[in-house]
């Protein structure tokens, strides 16, 4: 493969800690106090859900997170975290591109009704699965530097 300036290698592994900045920019954004102590991101979540269009989404809420909502809120706080740290270093990086995949996934059908959150969700979903099927953690990766799956 031609390109300018990297080989395509390297244009991948790019695309992949470009990948994990956005996660990692997504959790420092995150009012971490709101979220743990007052429960406002399940909260918001929460009132998405109860007005959403598909009435599986707020059953499944209702079963998964509006049980155990301090639990969540720190489920998603920190798998934001560990999948930008996993995709920046190249660490697991299999894992943590599904993870990201699954996560996206689930906030897009969540935010159904929010273009600009689809478009967000739908760009990274995107840069996942680019990112997961050529192998990007082959370049600039601790998996590559450690030897891990077939890197």
């Amino acid at each position: 493969m031609r390109t300018l300036w990297l080989d395509g290698a390297q244009w991948l592994a790019v695309l992949r800690v470009g990948l994990g900045l956005w996660w990692l920019e997504s959790w420092r954004h995150k009012d971490k106090k709101g979220w743990f102590e007052r429960g406002t991101g399940i909260a918001w979540a929460a009132d998405v859900a109860r007005k959403h269009r598909w009435p599986a989404v707020k059953r499944g809420f209702d079963t998964v997170v509006a049980p155990r909502p301090r639990t969540m809120a720190y489920v998603v706080v920190y798998a934001e975290l560990a999948l930008g740290l996993g995709l920046v270093a190249g660490f697991l990086t299999p894992v943590a591109l599904a993870g990201g995949l699954l996560l996206n996934l689930l906030y897009l059908v969540l935010m159904i009704h929010d273009w600009a959150e689809q478009g967000q969700n739908a760009m990274m979903a995107l840069i996942s699965l680019v990112a997961l099927f050529t192998l990007s953690w082959q370049t600039w990766s601790l998996d590559d530097a450690i030897g891990w799956l077939g890197a």
